[in-house]
């Protein structure tokens, strides 16, 4: 987790006018490591409401990798992990 003196370093008023939350730079910052700035605004979403540690631990399989689709890998360590959360908690 980043500190808002952290963030409000790296913002940019001119280049970063529409990113104004801590989970929107988050999600930007996902599709940019994925490769995948089309589907910026799923990735945003995602920031905003999966939970930053799971986010974290998909984001570094999917870099560890070499896949060539690295949104589609990235979406499916996610569900794997989520899946894995839940059967953990009801346990």
């Amino acid at each position: 987790m980043q500190n808002i003196s952290q963030i409000l370093d790296k913002f940019h008023p001119t280049k970063d006018k529409y990113i104004s939350r801590e989970f929107q730079s988050f999600g930007i910052h996902l599709a940019e490591e994925l490769n995948d700035y089309k589907h910026r605004g799923l990735y945003i979403r995602l920031a905003k409401t999966v939970h930053r540690s799971i986010l974290e631990k998909a984001l570094s399989f999917v870099v560890d990798s070499n896949a060539k689709n690295k949104g589609a890998l990235f979406m499916w360590k996610l569900k794997e992990l989520k899946a894995e959360k839940v059967n953990k908690n009801n346990v």
